[in-house]
C-alpha cells in the first residue's frame, strides 16, 4: 500500500491479514512493525487512542454497516465485519480465556434455572427434562454432536382452557400441545455465535420451536447479528437473568413449525432420556388433565432452593 493513510484503512490492512481478533493496542503495535504509521501525514500524540476512537465510532454509528465487529469483550478485541464468518472456524484453542469468560460453573449448572423460568413463564408454561447426550448410544466420532439439545419441554394445555374446550380441541383433532427444543451457553460473542447458533438449529430441528439460551449479557451487535439469523432459520434467543428468574426473558421468538417425526424417531432410539421424554408425554396425554402422571420431568426447584442453589453454584459471581 502506497501513499498517505487513515486511521481505517491501517486497522482494515492489519485485520485483513491477522489470525486472530486483535485489541487496538495490537493492531498499532503491527502497524508499527510494518511501519505503516510513517504513512500518517498528521500522527498527534496519542495515536492509538485516535485508532480506538475511530473504531468505536464506526461500530456504534454503522451499526450493521460498520467495518469492524467487536469480536470479544476482556479483553476488547476487534475484526473485520468482513470475515465474520471465519471466527467459528478459527483454532483458537490458546486463546480460550480471552474469547470466553472463564467461570466457576458450567452450562449444564444453569439447568435448572432455565428448567424453573420455562415452567414459570406465562409464554412457555413448560415441564421440561434435562437431556443427558452421554446417554446416547455410541456412534461414528462427530455425528451425533449436534442431534441432541440440553434441555427440551412439552407445554400441555390443560392450565389454560376448561374441561368442555379441551374435549372440544380433542374431538377437532386439533392438537394443542407443543415440543420445545433449548440449547444454552454462558456467553455469546462473534467468537462463537455461528457454532452456537447452527448447533441450535441443528439440535432443534425436529421440534415445533427452538431456542438458544444465555445467561450472560448480549452485546449490541451479538443480538442484532442473532436477529438477523432468527429471520433466516427461526431460532429464538432467551436471555437469563441468574440473580431473578423472573427477569429472564424472550429476546427473540422462534418460528413454530411442524414437528419431524423421523427425526424424532431417531432421537428416541439413540437417546435413553429423550425417550423418557416422550414416552411421559404421551402418558399425560392418555390420561388427560385429571390425574398428573410419575414423570421423569426436571423438578422445579423453590425460591429458596434456587437462591440456594445459586450460591453453591457461584453463578451469581460469574
Amino acid at each position: 500500500m502506497s501513499g498517505k493513510l487513515t486511521y481505517k484503512e491501517l486497522a482494515i490492512e492489519i485485520l485483513k491479514e491477522a489470525k486472530k481478533p486483535l485489541s487496538v493496542n495490537e493492531i498499532w503495535e503491527k502497524s508499527c512493525e510494518m511501519g505503516l504509521e510513517k504513512k500518517f501525514p498528521n500522527l498527534g500524540k496519542t495515536p492509538i487512542a485516535s485508532l480506538a476512537a475511530y473504531i468505536y465510532v464506526n461500530i456504534k454509528t454503522k451499526r450493521e454497516n460498520s467495518t469492524f465487529i467487536k469480536a470479544t469483550q476482556k479483553p476488547t478485541t476487534f475484526w473485520l465485519r468482513a470475515r465474520q464468518n471465519e471466527l467459528a472456524t478459527l483454532n483458537l484453542s490458546e486463546e480460550k480465556e480471552v474469547r470466553l469468560e472463564k467461570t466457576k460453573f458450567n452450562e449444564r449448572d444453569l439447568h435448572p434455572l432455565l428448567v424453573k423460568f420455562l415452567y414459570e413463564n406465562l409464554d412457555f408454561r413448560l415441564n421440561s427434562k434435562t437431556i443427558y447426550h452421554e446417554k446416547s448410544k455410541k456412534s461414528e466420532s462427530g455425528k451425533d454432536k449436534w442431534n441432541y439439545p440440553d434441555v427440551v419441554g412439552v407445554y400441555f394445555p390443560y392450565e389454560e382452557y376448561q374441561n368442555e374446550t379441551l374435549g372440544l380441541l380433542e374431538s377437532l383433532k386439533f392438537n394443542s400441545y407443543k415440543i420445545f427444543s433449548f440449547e444454552l451457553k454462558i456467553s455469546i460473542n462473534f467468537s462463537n455465535l455461528k457454532e452456537s447458533y447452527f448447533q441450535a438449529v441443528s439440535n432443534s430441528s425436529w421440534a415445533n420451536e427452538g431456542y438458544l439460551v444465555v445467561l450472560k449479557e448480549l452485546d449490541s451487535e451479538v443480538l442484532s447479528e442473532l436477529r438477523r439469523l432468527n429471520q433466516s432459520f427461526g431460532i429464538g434467543v432467551i436471555q437469563l437473568d441468574g440473580s431473578e428468574i423472573s427477569n429472564s426473558k424472550i429476546v427473540l421468538s422462534a418460528k413454530e413449525k411442524a414437528l419431524d417425526m423421523q427425526t424424532i424417531d431417531m432421537l428416541v432410539s439413540q437417546n435413553k432420556d429423550f425417550k423418557e421424554f416422550i414416552g411421559d408425554i404421551n402418558k399425560q396425554i392418555k390420561v388427560g388433565n385429571n390425574i398428573k402422571i410419575q414423570s421423569s420431568f426436571d423438578k422445579i426447584k423453590s425460591d429458596e432452593e434456587m437462591a440456594k442453589y445459586l450460591k453453591e453454584k457461584h453463578i451469581l459471581e460469574g
